[in-house]
């Protein structure tokens, strides 16, 4: 089960050996654990790797158990066939993948690391390796015909079709549209960009790619070639749409040359061949998901009773449950232990300032939350139910628990150490009644990246102050998008919105001639904005007292989330934390200051 959460690169001998110990053992290679039980101490509390375990393994368990029991799958069909893949297959496949993305082997593991956290060895294992094995596992049940290559080898260098398309999801409207065409034909690429439901195509007046003969639907194919220049076809359904095409010109072979044509047709049967061992072994491993004999151990409270520490039993061998659990930590360990660290933090401060969490407190803050984002029933009660089911992907009682442990519990511990410190004042009162419901300010802005040409529009703007001509300076010189397409136009400013500088200019000014035109206001980053007043909107809300309780609960807990945060903050940076797992420590500020007057005292 999952609820939403790097590691230096390795050589690539590493990587082939690794791999080879997969299959010639027949089990999956994971971490060891190391000699060091405890992953972290927090102010003197450790954090033991049985611990971290349990909570790697309620949270990614099932998902990593599954993944192996795949793998498993795979070893066993591979030694039954006697086929190995080696460590310098895997290595060489690679290379070949970097190759194809015009990387080179470090860069593409390296991407991979950074967009999809696949360590070198992970990547190996859990997707290069099965890749060759499937393939190995299919490669005697796959061949490529000379007639295979025939018809690849027309549809990539053969005759096509150019042609417009005008694509509607509704057949009456397409029989419409196509006599519209008919009536006329020089205008079809018009009625495209106007009517065509696929805005691809509509946004060229219709034109699609070149079709080719044997590359999809051999009817579809068939119909473009049928018309003659200009011609326009039958309605086609395509899919759970309805097109009809004009034919705009038929383009001639384009042979390689003869000196090429042997490279081109091995490519072109390579390129045949990895589709149908792909489809080959997807097919098979669907069969041995299908044939196997997989009892799942883990998570299920009678079949642990019955094989104490094993995860899985796939056709009589065991997956052992430390087997699991060293893989989640190897995979998940350093942010379930980041979630670990914060939990103690909070927990001992719990302890300090003698406050409890209790389960009261937890279904409290879930009906809570439920009512804020509307689930409430016929009775204007909280909707626990239909809020679970929105938020988790499955209402298990182990997700629900989770979710009480993972994101719930923090959030009540957190009230419970700012409780008492988080006051709305009249001044809060009166600012946020300004800001949510009072007049604002309509302005036309001008964005510049630099002060010299700041102050060449702002003289131009100055030496003819109307709102028209400010908007055209905005759309020929403003370098923010929407002010620039908008010719100046923004959305309204509201007093105490965060932007003071901005909010403080803009109030003082008044529509109408020089007296509407602000100065040339720095806001920092390399941005000097110019603003012109073009008037103040209504207020919203006139009566403060209709809306004190919903403006008091509002900020009460924009306040209370901001210290909140601040809290945790506060937690984090004076606590002694080492975390060996990630291998970075820190002494807390208490303790640094301390060593520093120590220091400096001798």
């Amino acid at each position: 089960m999952t609820l939403k959460s790097r590691s230096v690169l390795q050589a690539r001998p590493v990587i082939g050996a690794l791999c080879l110990l997969l299959v010639s053992s027949g089990i999956i290679a994971v971490g060891q654990q190391p000699a060091n039980d405890i992953m972290a101490v927090v102010n003197a509390d450790p954090i033991t790797r049985d611990q971290l375990a349990q909570e790697a393994l309620r949270r990614h368990g099932e998902e990593v158990l599954d993944e192996t029991v795949n793998r498993y799958l795979i070893v066993q069909a591979c030694k039954a066939k006697d086929i190995e893949i080696s460590g310098q297959q895997v290595q060489d496949e690679i290379i070949r993948i970097a190759k194809k993305f015009g990387l080179t082997t470090e860069a593409y593991l390296q991407l991979l690391q950074d967009e999809r956290e696949f360590t070198p060895q992970q990547y190996a294992r859990d997707v290069v390796w099965p890749m060759l094995a499937l393939r190995a596992l299919v490669s005697d049940d796959v061949s490529v015909s000379e007639e295979e290559i025939n018809q690849a080898y027309v549809g990539q260098f053969g005759e096509a079709m150019k042609c417009r398309m005008i694509m509607v999801a509704d057949q009456s409207r397409a029989k419409q549209l196509r006599q519209m065409a008919l009536a006329k034909p020089e205008e079809f690429g018009n009625l495209a960009m106007r009517h065509s439901e696929d805005e691809t195509s509509a946004s060229v007046h219709g034109l699609i790619p070149p079709i080719r003969r044997n590359t999809g639907d051999e009817d579809f194919e068939q119909l473009a070639f049928d018309l003659k220049e200009n011609q326009i076809s039958e309605i086609y359904p395509l899919g759970d749409q309805w097109v009809f095409l004009q034919a705009v010109r038929r383009l001639p072979p384009t042979p390689p040359s003869p000196q090429a044509m042997p490279l081109v047709r091995q490519q072109i049967s390579d390129r045949i061949r990895d589709e149908k061992v792909r489809v080959a072994a997807s097919s098979l491993f669907a069969n041995l998901q299908r044939d196997a004999n997989v009892v799942k151990v883990l998570g299920d409270t009678e079949q642990s009773k019955q094989h104490p520490g094993v995860a899985a039993i796939i056709n009589g061998q065991k997956i052992v449950v430390a087997t699991i659990a060293n893989e989640c930590i190897a995979r998940y360990g350093k942010d379930v232990l980041e979630g670990e660290i914060n939990r103690k933090l909070l927990t001992q401060a719990l302890k300090k300032s003698q406050r409890q969490v209790r389960s009261s407190d937890l279904e409290a803050e879930v009906q809570r939350a439920a009512v804020s984002f509307g689930y409430v029933d016929a009775q204007g009660n909280p909707d626990v139910n239909k809020w679970m089911a929105t938020i988790l992907a499955d209402l298990t009682p182990e997700m629900r628990e989770l979710y009480l442990r993972d994101t719930v519990w923090p959030s009540v511990a957190l009230k419970k150490l700012v409780e008492g410190q988080v006051e709305v004042t009249q001044e809060d009162l009166r600012k946020g009644f300004e800001a949510n419901y009072g007049a604002r300010c309509e302005v036309l802005a001008i964005v510049l990246g630099d002060q010299r040409s700041a102050q060449k529009v702002w003289d131009m703007a100055r030496a003819n102050p109307t709102d028209q001509f400010f908007g055209e300076l905005a759309h020929q010189y403003s370098i923010e998008p929407m002010s620039q397409s908008n010719f100046g136009r923004v959305p309204p400013l509201a007093r105490h919105n965060g932007q003071d500088t901005l909010e403080r200019e803009a109030f003082k000014l008044r529509p109408g001639g020089l007296e509407a035109m602000s100065g040339i206001i720095s806001t920092g980053a390399d941005r000097w904005v110019i603003l012109r007043c073009i008037g103040y909107t209504e207020p919203v809300v006139k009566d403060f007292e209709a809306v004190r309780e919903e403006l008091t609960n509002d900020l009460f807990e924009k306040k209370q989330r901001a210290a909140m945060a601040a809290k945790m903050d506060h937690l984090k940076e004076s606590a002694q934390i080492d975390n060996f797992l990630a291998k970075r420590s820190q002494l807390g500020k208490v303790r640094q200051a301390s060593a520093e007057m120590n220091r400096q005292a001798k």
